[in-house]
């Protein structure tokens, strides 16, 4: 069995997953709608890291003193030192598995290179970095797969333990604002000036935010009680457009039937799903439909993107992570900003902090090139 031993969530709410929990319950939002922010005409509703904070807290930690590491990697390197000590393991050992999910990874220095060499572009540098911190002797897999990756990242380390052997995994992921990320999801026009309303008859785009998440994945047949463990995973693409969702969902609900499959998993016994939620037109429609088609109409859905934004590759593993700790206390947060339904098929999307039943939560997510992706977990 495969499971949770310690998590750590960095994002505009919060640098400790309890810190975190705790902005959500009582409301306290960061994002707001920013202007010219990049230099870029058109204004957008998103939360942005406190860098100077993030900038104290990795000086904190980095004793070497050696690497000049990029805005990116220092997220990243702080939110999986925090998720180490918390499990209390060697990093340093050949049993320790690193994996990266990041969309974009460095792909600010495009903009301004800052004295970086721009081959800290490839991502699979930045991973190396962080790798080496750690005095990790794996070499650190990266898993970039659009919005997707975050989910993606879970399975691949899934998959690697079960494969190779690996005790413990750090499976991080992590993204940050720039430029280039902003301005692209201007051109599909895809970003809302107000505060995200994921399947709302009024919704009008996303919202985008910063944040790095990392779970330390343990494989042990001796089982502790109240962990949280994968119990069932589904990756599949529907080739549909390399901007856009199949518009019946049909990638998304394959994904869905590999993961309760592998989890012989019935569908009334789940507690809630976890959406992915953009708001968007297309993916909310769609993610109604692949519900609709897995007999999950009934089952609580919730969309956390009203508290973070739309966090790129860190959204799986951080939502994953909350929806953990949602499990454990039996409570499920709202999506924030739904009012009025507005999609094409029935679902029962979660609109007040609640009281849950069931011991099993089901996470989808879906992203650019058809990409999609369902896992399951369980408390044990």
């Amino acid at each position: 069995m495969i499971y949770i031993i310690s998590d750590n969530i960095i994002s505009p709410l919060g640098y400790t997953t309890e810190e975190n929990l705790s902005s959500m319950k009582e409301g306290k939002l960061k994002s707001q709608l920013h202007h010219h922010v990049f230099d870029l005409p058109e204004p957008y509703f998103g939360a942005f890291l406190d860098w100077s904070e993030i900038e104290t807290r990795f000086q904190k930690i980095d004793t070497q003193k050696k690497i000049r590491y990029t805005k990116f990697e220092k997220l990243a390197i702080l939110s999986a030192y925090d998720a180490i000590q918390l499990a209390d393991i060697d990093a340093k050992q050949s049993d320790v598995l690193f994996v990266l999910s990041s969309t974009k990874g460095n792909i600010h220095l495009l903009e301004n290179a800052d004295g970086y060499d721009r081959n800290r572009i490839n991502m699979g540098v930045s991973a190396e970095l962080i790798g080496q911190f750690f005095q990790n002797p794996n070499p650190v897999m990266v898993v970039s797969n659009a919005c997707t990756s975050g989910v993606a990242t879970q399975i691949y380390a899934k998959e690697m333990m079960q494969l190779k052997g690996y005790k413990y995994a750090v499976v991080i992921g992590a993204d940050i604002l720039s430029k280039f990320v902003i301005s692209g999801f201007q051109s599909f026009k895809a970003l809302s000036t107000e505060r995200c309303k994921p399947f709302d008859a009024n919704r009008k785009g996303l919202n985008i935010g910063e944040a790095a998440a990392t779970m330390v994945l343990e494989q042990n047949d001796m089982l502790p009680s109240g962990k949280c463990a994968i119990l069932g995973t589904g990756n599949r693409n529907d080739a549909n457009h390399i901007s856009g969702p199949s518009r019946t969902g049909e990638g998304l609900f394959n994904a869905i039937t590999a993961a309760m499959s592998q989890a012989k998993a019935r569908p009334h016994k789940l507690a809630f799903i976890s959406a992915h939620g953009t708001a968007t037109p297309y993916n909310d429609d769609m993610e109604s439909w692949a519900i609709s088609r897995s007999f999950l109409s009934d089952i609580y859905t919730n969309s956390l993107k009203g508290y973070f934004g739309h966090t790129l590759g860190a959204a799986g593993i951080l939502e994953c992570i909350v929806s953990c700790h949602e499990l454990k206390t039996k409570h499920l947060f709202p999506t924030i900003g739904h009012e009025t339904k507005g999609v094409v098929k029935e679902m029962t999307v979660n609109t007040s902090y609640r009281e849950i039943d069931g011991d099993t939560f089901l996470k989808i997510i879906s992203g650019f090139g058809g990409s999609n992706a369902a896992i399951m977990y369980g408390l044990i």
